[in-house]
């Protein structure tokens, strides 16, 4: 009786949510990947199974797992009008704590610390009550009162994780394949056992408990929830591109590459001397295709449970089914239960191409897509790899496998995809002749032969309108998550500007504490005009140095953001140039990085307004102007 009762104790105390909190302080502690890994482990151990489940979902940075489409959907504005009325402290003092650690979690243990009763009390098990009531009220009004009532029964360690939790941003330097590796070790499992049951599942608390009860293998498929997307590396030149690509496909004839699965990477024949393997060699192993200039997308479609049912899903996770009614209306044809890598594209049905990003734009984040935006922007989904058909994860298929699967799922399917249906009153007056077209399109792929085809490719692509081209080795298996050399992306840059600083706004997490997001311009006559905004590209040491002299050049203190005397130029490079109202330009660059700081030169002889719309209306892929 005594040792149940302990038992019962022990496990009361092991799901108390500030040991949960003092773990995450823990790990934050450490940069040792091992030593997380054992904390974690040592963690979930301790717990019942119900708790190691919860807290390893939570760990993850997760308030539910993958297959739950709830959400909480609290911002910013609500967690500061709660903070503030338990705190007491008014909008500056909370900024000025806010900048102090630029992490709200952080700020708010600073906030709370003084709070007279701050005695921890919650569970695990009341975390999760209180998420699920969240995420079924509706509105702020009815938030408000729950997120009141769970943060008034945290002390400030435990309100800080609780943030971090909400807003999906624990830094804790955990991800999810950590955790992963820690319910393992945990539980004398394999890794790749649990990574594997997680993708087929989509639920991580679920695989934690078949990982206790030593069941992983009886995980099974299920469509619906977000695979990881495989990645591609960037390569700039086609000389690096055959350089990057002869380097993996000498991996893979040498066993050693993690485009084979293991069984192949062992097998005496796939030894071949390295030297053997020519980048001449390597091209012709190679796939060659276009790389759009859309949105990446996952697409899941018919369910047998739920017939209709699809699904878009972006490389975060997000449902993008809101965004691009008519692709869910069109695939609701297809009864095969199937998952597709592919492109959302803005298209071109009469010329049959792809439109500029820029078109695409406005469809993005809407939760209501008018009749007249999608004629005036038609959208196609651009498949170039299939992962799940007839019940069966080709995961492990190699890509010449794949592909053969897909051309034979395209040719089946595509036809029907003509026939979606709109919902609501907006299919009476559609004009029926403007939609009857395919909405699933093949990606075209060829096999590259050698470096001039593959530079005529990247010309050729560029002149269609999409990004560069992409090389993927035949033999490559699907690796979800995994970015490596088995894919390659050719893009190079547009061109590059030399720019002056004209802002300077503070970074966030590590970056906190300085200055190292800038907003820069272009001359125009005797005025500047900005024209973007970049942060990536210079070395801490950089930004420390720029931040001490901005704050000593300051016109205007905003706070998080100030005015700078136009001294410092940059040297900026960019994919693309568009027409926007963002800046006074009536330009910005898009994805800018910053090459070089340029103290050889004057801001007199920065680039001009003019140089920049001479880019702009070079660019082959130029959207239409009205």
């Amino acid at each position: 009786m005594l040792a149940g009762t302990q038992h019962l104790i022990v496990d009361k105390m092991s799901a108390a949510l500030e040991r949960f909190a003092e773990l995450c302080e823990q790990l934050s502690a450490t940069s040792k990947k091992l030593e997380k890994r054992s904390l974690i482990s040592d963690y979930l151990k301790s717990l019942a199974v119900e708790d190691a489940s919860r807290a390893s979902l939570y760990l993850s940075g997760q308030p539910f797992p993958e297959t739950d489409h709830r959400t909480l959907n609290v911002g910013g504005s609500l967690l500061s009008k709660v903070i503030a009325k338990l705190s007491g402290a008014d909008e500056n003092a909370m900024y000025a704590a806010y900048r102090r650690h630029g992490d709200l979690g952080a700020a708010v243990f600073d906030l709370l610390k003084a709070r007279p009763d701050n005695a921890a009390s919650l569970t695990l098990d009341d975390v999760e009550h209180a998420f699920a009531n969240i995420a079924a009220a509706k509105g702020p009004s009815g938030k408000q009162p729950l997120l009141l009532d769970l943060f008034d029964k945290a002390a400030p360690v435990e309100a800080k994780y609780l943030i971090k939790l909400v807003t999906g941003d624990m830094r804790i330097g955990v991800k999810q394949s950590l955790v992963e590796e820690a319910i393992a070790f945990a539980y004398g499992a394999q890794p790749a056992e649990v990574r594997r049951a997680v993708m087929l599942t989509g639920s991580l608390p679920e695989v934690t408990a078949m990982a206790i009860a030593g069941n992983l293998e009886q995980a099974h498929m299920r469509l619906f929830h977000a695979l990881g997307f495989m990645l591609a590396s960037p390569v700039a030149t086609v000389e690096e591109a055959l350089e990057r690509f002869s380097e993996e496909i000498t991996a893979e004839h040498s066993g050693a590459s993690e485009a084979l699965p293991e069984e192949e990477r062992k097998a005496e024949h796939a030894v071949v001397e390295a030297a053997e393997v020519t980048p001449q060699r390597a091209v012709r192993e190679a796939q060659l295709e276009d790389k759009y200039d859309g949105i990446r997308a996952q697409l899941h479609c018919g369910d047998p449970s739920q017939p209709g049912r699809v699904a878009l899903f972006s490389r975060n996770r997000d449902d993008l089914s809101e965004s691009f009614p008519e692709l869910i209306e069109a695939f609701e044809q297809i009864q095969e239960p199937a998952i597709l890598d592919g492109e959302i594209v803005a298209w071109n049905p009469s010329e049959q191409r792809a439109l500029p990003f820029t078109s695409l734009q406005q469809r993005l984040g809407r939760k209501r897509v008018s009749r007249e935006m999608r004629e005036r922007t038609p959208v196609v989904f651009v498949a170039f790899d299939l992962l799940y058909s007839f019940e069966e994860l080709l995961l492990e298929r190699p890509l010449l496998e794949r592909r053969s699967a897909l051309e034979t799922f395209v040719e089946r399917h595509a036809e029907a995809t003509m026939n979606g249906t709109q919902r609501g009153q907006a299919h009476l007056f559609a004009d029926s002749a403007i939609h009857r077209f395919p909405y699933l399109i093949l990606a075209p792929a060829v096999r590259l032969q050698s470096a001039e085809q593959l530079d005529r490719a990247y010309t050729e692509a560029r002149e269609r309108g999409n990004e560069g081209v992409m090389l993927k080795a035949l033999h490559s298996i699907y690796q979800p998550g995994r970015r490596g050399l088995a894919w390659l992306k050719l893009k190079r840059e547009l061109a590059t500007l030399d720019v002056v600083v004209t802002g300077a706004e503070y970074g966030h997490g590590r970056r906190a504490g300085v200055l190292s997001d800038y907003t820069f311009a272009v001359r125009d006559g005797d005025d500047l005009k900005n024209i973007g905004k970049a942060y990536s590209g210079l070395t801490d040491a950089e930004i420390d140095e720029l931040t001490k002299f901005f704050k000593e050049h300051t016109l205007e203190d905003f706070g998080g953001f100030r005015t700078v005397e136009p001294l410092i130029i940059l040297e900026v490079a960019f994919n693309n140039i568009m027409r926007s109202d963002r800046h006074d330009s009536g330009f910005a660059l898009r994805f800018p990085r910053i090459l070089r700081i340029r103290n050889d030169k004057p801001v007199s002889e920065i680039d001009t307004l003019e140089r920049a719309e001479e880019i702009y209306n070079a660019q082959p892929d130029k959207p239409e102007e009205s």
